[in-house]
């Protein structure tokens, strides 16, 4: 299915066209990226716009229950949502298990909610290379929320920060030194902390980790794009459902004094620009791995390197001369 049948298909709100320009705009193949170049173009001009939404958090904080819970409440407001989730890929087979539609059973049924689990392959930063444009694709089906979940919290997986409206981070209760845990630089990045598993035995632990978290954020300095009360922490349990409602209208709030202030369309266009830069470096890398002298000269180098025959440093300025010359 070329781009020209798929286009008007997505703009309908074809879940099946969808599905099929993501597996597109996924592949590595030439051609394929060729089509998923003139599709994303073609849709470009639109304009439609959902509220994206970042969600990050540690192994096994609930990431999947409490997005098919939230998922479940904004359906059952009559809004249509897509989860697009980063699924960690093997380092030493490459495989994925991409087995998020199994954790979401409900809300994968749901018709107006749409799951595509997608590898991280080899790239760092918790999202795939390609999820921006899947996000994209999203929109453009009108889809009017978009939540990306990421592999987890490290230090490199704030990248999903750069693509979304609002970034979120799901913590579990009783964290103890999870401050450092997590670090500073995730910290500063939330626009709210979101401490689930609030409920039952854990509702006090809960509280007082909310207690933690709203005191650490208050010691970063302010930034413009925040309102006063931002960022903040709330409690919620995906399990009850307690908290989602105000989780909701947190979220809503912020990106509404965003959208009135001017910041949401200038951090779009920040995006757009960062974006278009790294496609710009990751086509270079492309090419010159395609050259095969230059594939010659990183070999030697790296033989040498490898041999211990020369510092990683001066043998990549070796070949940065190169390529200069």
């Amino acid at each position: 299915m070329t781009a020209a049948d798929l286009a008007p298909r997505i703009l309908e709100g074809d879940r099946r066209a969808l599905a099929r320009a993501i597996t597109l705009v996924e592949s590595g193949r030439a051609d394929h990226r060729a089509q998923a170049a003139e599709l994303l173009d073609t849709l470009a001009g639109v304009g439609r716009q959902a509220l994206r939404i970042g969600l990050s958090g540690t192994p096994g904080v609930g990431k999947s229950t409490f997005i098919e819970a939230f998922g479940l409440r904004l359906t059952g407001q009559g809004l249509r949502v897509a989860v697009l989730a980063v699924d960690p890929s093997s380092a030493r087979s490459g495989g994925s298990i991409l087995g998020d539609k199994t954790r979401m059973e409900q809300l994968s049924r749901d018709p107006n909610a749409f799951i595509r689990p997608s590898p991280s392959q080899t790239h760092l930063g918790g999202v795939a290379r390609r999820t921006r444009e899947a996000v994209s694709l999203c929109e453009a089906a009108q889809f009017d929320v978009v939540l990306i979940e990421t592999v987890g919290v490290g230090q490199s997986e704030t990248l999903v920060a750069e693509m979304v409206d609002l970034f979120v981070l799901l913590m579990a209760p009783g964290g103890g030194d999870e401050l450092q845990g997590v670090k500073r630089g995730i910290m500063e990045m939330a626009d709210i902390i979101l401490v689930n598993k609030a409920d039952g035995d854990l509702k006090p632990a809960a509280m007082r980790t909310v207690a933690d978290y709203a005191g650490a954020l208050h010691l970063l300095r302010k930034r413009p794009q925040d309102p006063e009360g931002f960022p903040k922490a709330l409690p919620v349990s995906a399990l009850s459902q307690d908290g989602l409602d105000k989780a909701w209208e947190e979220m809503t709030a912020l990106a509404d004094w965003r959208r009135a202030q001017g910041h949401f369309e200038t951090r779009r266009a920040e995006q757009a620009r960062h974006w278009f830069e790294a496609e710009v470096r990751e086509g270079l890398l492309a090419r010159l791995r395609e050259d095969p002298q230059i594939r010659a000269q990183m070999q030697a180098l790296g033989t040498a390197v490898a041999e211990g025959d020369s510092a990683p440093a001066a043998a990549a300025a070796r070949m940065l001369a190169l390529l200069r010359d």
